[in-house]
């Protein structure tokens, strides 16, 4: 039997949890324009929301849709500054309860975890499978159709359920989730901070099977992105179709056909922006010539600049450093 939250709907929409959360979504913000307008009227905002959220007034707004291209074209959708300020608050009550329930080695969206420590990770799970290096080591890597704009709503929803009793936490939680929608009530916005949330409570189920049922040792999934580490290719073949069932019969999800293989180490793994091997690990082709543009619009600024560094200290990158010192 699952554990089950003990906070309440109360917990969620009281002032105090609202007004932490204010800060909390203010922090980067306080330039912006909707979130100046917002602040002119700060507390009146606030207990107008408080009171709607009370006497279940409460309805979720629209979206402000535009496009992102890093590196390809995401549709983002933004909601009024409300909505976002309520996001907050239940990211705020909801997300330490379920941070416990997910798996160690689930890195995407979650606080002391990321791409770089998933990638740390992924090096000392290879050592361990081939032996420091020994003998061959097979990954089975994978990633998700179109993985947000195919999140069902029913399933999301039954599975809070699981977890959250209390029936006005649902009904909130219900009503943010079916704010957007793609199509036959799929789909969650890349805008929203509970959409990421969300999405770790809807793949902790694929987590769960993998690790409980497969019994895989040697798993790592970031966002959408998954994979299992081997010393046997037919086993990790075997799972394929398993893997296939579980993700359409319990999630309704589908994995991209291009982008499922199973390959050794020493071959090269492209995971998380990196190809790796056995021995080194050289930044991707595409993500290399995305920072090259990212520099180059920003004119080579220390902040950028600072970042990319430590991004790059996580690989062999010295050719690539010396080539941005040329830069500045």
């Amino acid at each position: 039997m699952k554990i089950r939250l003990t906070h309440k709907f109360e917990d969620i929409i009281n002032l105090e949890n609202l007004l932490e959360a204010w800060q909390e979504f203010l922090l980067g913000k306080r330039k912006r324009k909707d979130v100046q307008e917002f602040r002119t009227r700060l507390m009146d905002n606030i207990l107008d929301l408080h009171h709607d959220l009370v006497y279940h007034k409460y309805e979720h707004g629209g979206y402000k849709a535009f496009k992102v291209y890093d590196p390809k074209t995401r549709n983002i959708h933004k909601a009024t500054v409300r909505d976002r300020l309520l996001h907050h608050a239940i990211y705020h009550q909801l997300y330490p309860f379920f941070d416990r329930t997910f798996i160690f080695d689930s890195y995407s969206c979650r606080l002391d975890k990321g791409t770089h420590k998933a990638i740390t990770r992924f090096n000392q799970l290879f050592l361990k499978v081939s032996k420091n290096n020994t003998r061959s080591c097979w990954v089975l890597k994978g990633d998700i159709r179109k993985f947000f704009a195919s999140i069902d709503h029913k399933i999301l929803i039954n599975i809070l359920k699981e977890y959250i009793s209390d029936e006005n936490s649902i009904c909130l939680l219900t009503k943010v989730i079916n704010s957007f929608q793609t199509e036959n009530d799929k789909g969650l916005p890349l805008g929203n901070l509970t959409s990421q949330l969300f999405a770790n409570i809807y793949l902790n189920e694929f987590d769960r099977f993998i690790k409980h049922k497969i019994k895989a040792k040697f798993y790592i999934r970031y966002a959408d992105d998954f994979v299992i580490l081997s010393d046997d290719r037919v086993w990790l073949e075997n799972q394929v179709p398993i893997i296939k069932e579980f993700l359409w019969a319990r999630l309704n999800l589908e994995i991209h056909p291009n982008k499922l293989f199973i390959k050794t180490i020493n071959s090269g793994v492209d995971f998380l922006g990196w190809t790796s091997f056995s021995k080194f690990r050289v930044l991707r082709r595409s993500t290399k010539k995305r920072m090259f543009r990212k520099l180059k619009e920003n004119n080579y600024k220390e902040e950028s600049l600072n970042s990319y560094l430590g991004m790059l200290s996580h690989g062999n990158a010295k050719k690539l450093k010396e080539l941005i010192a040329k830069h500045v």
